[in-house]
């Protein structure tokens, strides 16, 4: 008999201390069996559960046969079958067909239901007395117990699983890929404001113009992907460790938050030395004001946008007229100044007085020139 169908079922088992879910995948023929514990049956350990299975046969089946858990199985009506997409990139990489079997059909997998109970019996029953600390530990066990149970004789015919596994099945699976499978999750998320998605622990960016979009995640062990209308538009490495800030590239950023990237001490120095020596030193005292020099580049950058709106002269002339009201100086202060046109006060009447000058000169009198009268 060649087996060309695969199936898998979970079967709940409680411990003293949590739960644990048991994957069990069965060939047809053989019946030989693969029995892995997790400690849930999200998308990632389900995957990585046939990833594991597939690995323990040395091969992979033509088809294979799941339950309809929704981890794996969106709908299964009589008209279509959705499945989830991590779970299609998994078989398309194996090059394995996916048949779910039909909802409250037990009999379109009886080979895996007959092993299910088998394994309850020899496995989960002969492990329900001991305490495990960890899921590894328990899978150790029940690798122990599995290997007995593969090779344990069968009642009715001769051999056992493993024997006939070997001698009939074996050479009829496709073989595995030449790289293992690397476990791939896909989300959904609608771009925020931020232009940022995340992984459940970091952030990374997308291009800000998709803001208010919805756009496809595929996560990996090593790369955080987004793609949007089937296009990829990001790729990240995956960051193991939380990080303190968003991992950012520039071109996903505006043009006000690219200029904001270009802030640090030295190119905050260098534009106010070219301002003048006023806006100099009140950029200093910013920088210099809190515990770390990065506490001051709000107060810089406040300076760089009243240059802008008043020009660098008008700007250094407020920075001179502020440091004689006080030493330290704030952006509301020398705002005040630039808005009431106070910093124009003094340049006014300086011009005024030069003019007053000019007008008189230095005068001579009749003397010098020898029009007085003679003594």
């Amino acid at each position: 008999m060649v087996a060309q169908n695969s199936a898998q079922v979970v079967l709940f088992i409680r411990n003293n201390q949590s739960d644990a879910y048991i994957f069990v995948g069965v060939l047809p023929c053989s019946c030989y069996a693969y029995v892995e514990a997790f400690s849930s049956m999200v998308t990632e350990n389900r995957i990585t559960a046939h990833v594991n299975a597939y690995n323990y046969f040395g091969g992979v089946t033509r088809i294979l046969i799941p339950d309809n858990l929704k981890t794996g199985v969106i709908k299964n009506t009589r008209y279509e079958i959705v499945l989830n997409r991590s779970y299609a990139e998994m078989a398309a990489y194996y090059d394995t067909a996916i048949i779910p079997a039909r909802v409250e059909h037990p009999k379109d997998k009886p080979n895996v239901e007959g092993t299910v109970n088998h394994t309850a019996t020899w496995i989960c029953a002969a492990l329900r007395n001991e305490k495990f600390f960890c899921v590894q530990e328990l899978n150790d066990a029940i690798s122990a117990k599995l290997k007995e149970f593969n090779s344990k004789p069968f009642q009715k015919r001769n051999g056992s699983r493993l024997s006939a596994f070997l001698n009939e099945e074996r050479s009829f699976l496709k073989p595995l890929p030449a790289s293992p499978y690397e476990l791939a999750v896909w989300s959904t998320a609608t771009v925020r404001s931020d232009y940022l998605i995340t992984d459940g622990k970091n952030k990374y960016s997308v291009p800000f113009d998709l803001i208010g979009e919805e756009v496809h995640i595929r996560l990996t062990s090593r790369t955080v992907e987004a793609f949007f209308n089937g296009s990829r538009i990001a790729s990240f490495p995956r960051k193991t460790v939380q990080q303190r800030d968003p991992i950012i590239k520039v071109e996903h950023m505006p043009d006000n938050h690219k200029k904001y990237l270009m802030y640090n001490e030295e190119s905050f120095s260098e534009w106010a030395t070219n301002i003048g020596p006023s806006t100099f030193a009140i950029a200093q005292q910013f920088l210099r004001a809190g515990t770390v020099v990065e506490q001051g580049f709000k107060g810089c950058a406040r300076l760089m946008k009243l240059a802008d709106r008043y020009g660098h002269t008008r700007l250094e002339n407020a920075c001179t007229r502020a440091l004689v009201y006080t030493h330290a100086p704030n952006i509301k202060t020398i705002n005040t100044i630039l808005r009431t046109g106070h910093d124009r006060v003094e340049q006014q009447a300086a011009t005024t007085e030069s003019t007053a000058s000019n007008n008189y000169g230095f005068t001579r009198g009749a003397a010098y020139f020898g029009g007085g009268k003679d003594d």
